[in-house]
C-alpha cells in the first residue's frame, strides 16, 4: 500500500514525492526497501503495489521488476478497503488458491530476518486456520498514537515456533490513561496494519460485510482490470478502512505477535530516532553542520547549505530547495496542521 501522502514529512515529502519514495535511512527508499526485505519469500514479479495514480511512473522507475500490470493507479483516495479488494482481485484472477500479504510501503523493520519468520507463521495460520490473520506489535510504551489488539491468551496456539492467538476486539487510538491500561494487563498488541489471508477468505469477508465493495470487486475479477475498469471500481466503491469495515466485524480473526524492531515512521521524531547520532544525541546525516551546546537534535539540509545549532535541543530543522522547517521533535505531529495551512492559502499551496 504506497498511496499515502507523507504529510508529517514536509517539506521534504510533497505532493510530487511522498515519504515511501524518499531514501530516509539510506539508498534505498522506502518502498524499494519494503520490497526488498521480502526477497526469498515473495517473488518481486508477484508484488502487487497499489498508489495514487499520479506516482504510478514512479513505482514503475523505482521498482522496474515489478509487473507493470501489477501497479494499481487509485484515482482518488478511497481508504484502505478498496485498496485491499482491488489488489485481491488481481490476485485472484491469477490464481484462485492465492495468499495474499498486506505491508504498507512506510515502515521501517530492522530484522527483516525475524520479520520473514512472523510472516511464514502467518500465512501457515492463514492457510491452516482459513482466517484472517494480522500481525501485532509488542508494546513498549503507553503509546497514544497506534490502534491496539486485544488477544485472547487462552486460545493460544503456534505456528512453528511463533504464538497464535484468536482476537478479541480491536480498539482506536485510546487516550493516555487507557493506553497505560493496556500496556499493564499484557494482553494488548500495536495494531501494525499489516495483514495475511488467502484471497478467497477476504473475498469472502468482503461479500458479508461490505457486500457494496464485493460487488465492484466481482466486476474486477471478471473483467480486463485495465485503467479504465480501475477507475470505475474507485468510483463506485464508499471510503472506508479494511480496519472498520471488515476486521472490527469479522468472527474469525487471529493475531501473531511481532517482535522485529518495527516503527511505522510517523514523524520527523521517528526518523531522529532511527538515525545514526552523535556522542550528544544529534543526527546530521552527510549534512554540514556546525553544532554547539546542542543535544538530541535532527538536522537534514537537502542543498548543502552550512547549518548551524546554537543551543538548542530536541529540534528537527529540515531545509529544501524551496522551504525551511524547524519543530520541536515533542511536537512534530504538528507537522501536518502546517500542511494544512498551506493547503488553505493558493500562495501558500505551490510549497507542498
Amino acid at each position: 500500500m504506497a498511496g499515502g501522502s507523507g504529510t508529517r514529512f514536509w517539506p521534504k515529502s510533497t505532493r510530487s514525492l511522498p515519504k515511501q519514495f524518499l531514501n530516509l535511512f539510506g539508498e534505498k527508499t522506502m518502498i524499494q526497501e519494503t520490497v526488498h526485505r521480502l526477497e526469498g519469500f515473495i517473488k518481486p514479479a508477484d508484488v502487487i503495489v497499489v498508489t495514487n495514480d499520479n506516482y504510478v511512473s514512479i513505482v514503475e522507475k523505482q521498482l522496474p521488476e515489478t509487473a507493470n500490470e501489477f501497479v494499481i493507479g487509485e484515482p482518488v483516495a478511497k481508504n484502505t478497503a478498496p485498496c485491499v479488494a482491488a489488489a485481491a482481485a488481481l490476485l485472484h484472477r491469477k490464481d484462485p488458491e492465492s495468499v495474499m500479504v498486506v505491508l504498507p510501503a512506510d515502515h521501517r523493520i530492522g530484522n527483516p530476518e525475524k520479520f520473514r519468520e512472523v510472516l511464514e507463521a502467518a500465512v501457515e495460520a492463514a492457510v491452516h486456520n482459513d482466517s484472517l490473520v494480522t500481525i501485532g506489535i509488542e508494546p513498549n510504551r503507553p503509546e497514544t498514537g497506534y490502534g491496539y489488539i486485544r488477544f485472547d491468551d487462552g486460545s493460544k496456539q503456534k505456528s512453528g515456533d511463533v504464538p497464535v492467538y484468536r482476537v478479541k476486539n480491536f480498539t482506536e487510538k485510546p487516550d493516555s490513561a487507557t493506553a497505560e491500561t493496556f500496556l499493564e494487563s499484557g494482553d494488548y498488541l500495536w495494531n501494525s496494519g499489516m495483514f495475511v489471508w488467502k484471497t478467497a477468505t477476504i473475498l469472502k469477508a468482503f461479500k458479508s460485510y461490505l457486500p457494496e465493495v464485493y460487488r465492484e470487486t466481482e466486476k474486477l475479477i471478471n473483467s480486463p482490470a485495465g485503467k479504465d475498469e480501475i477507475n470505475s471500481f474507485y468510483q463506485a466503491c464508499p471510503s472506508i478502512s479494511i480496519d472498520y469495515g471488515i476486521m472490527e466485524k469479522a468472527d474469525k480473526v487471529e493475531v501473531l505477535p511481532g517482535d522485529f524492531d518495527w516503527n511505522d515512521v510517523g514523524s520527523w521524531t521517528a526518523v531522529h530516532e532511527l538515525s545514526q547520532k552523535d556522542e550528544n544525541g544529534n543526527a546530521t546525516g552527510n549534512s554540514p553542520t556546525s553544532l554547539h551546546e546542542s543535544s538530541s537534535s535532527l538536522v537534514h539540509s537537502q542543498s548543502g547549505k552550512m547549518i548551524a545549532l546554537v543551543g538548542v535541543s530536541d529540534i528537527a530543522l529540515v531545509e529544501t530547495d524551496d522551504a525551511i522547517l524547524v519543530v520541536n521533535l515533542k511536537k512534530a505531529q504538528g507537522v501536518k496542521d502546517v500542511v494544512d495551512d498551506l493547503k488553505m492559502d493558493p500562495e501558500k499551496s505551490k510549497f507542498l
